[in-house]
């Protein structure tokens, strides 16, 4: 049996997998928090007190620095990966949906690195996506970081920026020595984004670009590595107002309506 954890990021309490072996629920922005009863990420070599801009990234950093595994993933107490797809429905046993160890074990046979299905933009590239969401000048500054200290990662940026759909959510499953490559690449250049962003007058929601950065750049650092990918199908635990999120998908693009919260 492969030594795999998936560490599932959450900020307050919610209905885990039984399998605590593989699924590792961590505390993400534990420092200066109450205890919820899980695992926190403000142990050892930590950034937990960064987690307002970083995110599920704080707990990543965390179970790269101190997690003794030899496979490693990110999933979210509302997120993970499954076998089947399905949509949320207040029935669905947790345990009867979420990938199993054996399951893990022959997708790790197929390829490098196990992502979620591609979310597909359509009438949006990466860039025009991000840029009516968001704020353009963030993928602006990072394109000058990586041509200052990664220049051989600008074909892989710039392509990416012009397809329509990328992996998301920061989910992932790869060698704990996969996890540790990308970690000591993308890190560095997220803290420089945050020390060229000025973040005083940002809302809580708007202060975690870098954790939305991270996104666009897992697919980059992918792209430019070639590591062979298997797409799997992922679940929301928890009930996702489509409605609405497709409503303000639409105001960002045509209306120049800003994203104020997560869906």
């Amino acid at each position: 049996m492969k030594n795999i954890k998936l560490i599932v990021a959450t900020h307050k309490q919610a209905t885990m997998p039984k399998d605590n072996n593989l699924y590792i629920p961590i505390h993400v922005g534990r420092e200066g928090k109450a205890d919820i009863g899980y695992l926190g990420d403000h142990t050892g070599d930590n950034i937990s007190s960064q987690n307002a801009f970083y995110s599920e990234l704080s707990g990543l950093y965390w179970a790269w620095k101190n997690l003794e595994c030899d496979y490693l993933g990110l999933v979210h107490y509302r997120r993970y990966f499954t076998s089947v797809s399905k949509k949320f429905d207040e029935s669905i046993n947790i345990d009867d949906v979420v990938l199993s160890q054996e399951e893990i074990e022959q997708l790790l046979t197929e390829a490098d690195v196990i992502v979620p299905k591609k979310r597909k933009y359509y009438i949006e590239t990466i860039y025009s996506h991000y840029d009516h969401t968001f704020d353009g000048k963030h993928l602006y500054v990072t394109r000058a970081i990586l041509e200052e200290s990664s220049p051989e990662y600008l074909p892989a940026f710039d392509s990416f920026m012009q397809q329509r759909g990328g992996y998301v959510f920061n989910m992932f499953i790869m060698r704990k020595e996969l996890v540790g490559e990308y970690c000591q690449w993308l890190f560095p250049i997220l803290d420089k984004l945050l020390s060229q962003i000025d973040t005083e007058n940002m809302t809580v929601f708007e202060a975690r670009f870098p954790g939305r950065i991270s996104e666009r750049l897992f697919n980059v650092w992918l792209i430019h590595k070639g590591y062979s990918v298997k797409e799997v199908p992922f679940m929301y635990l928890e009930k996702v107002n489509l409605i609405q999120k497709g409503k303000s998908y639409l105001e960002a693009k045509f209306l120049g309506k800003k994203y104020g919260k997560s869906f």
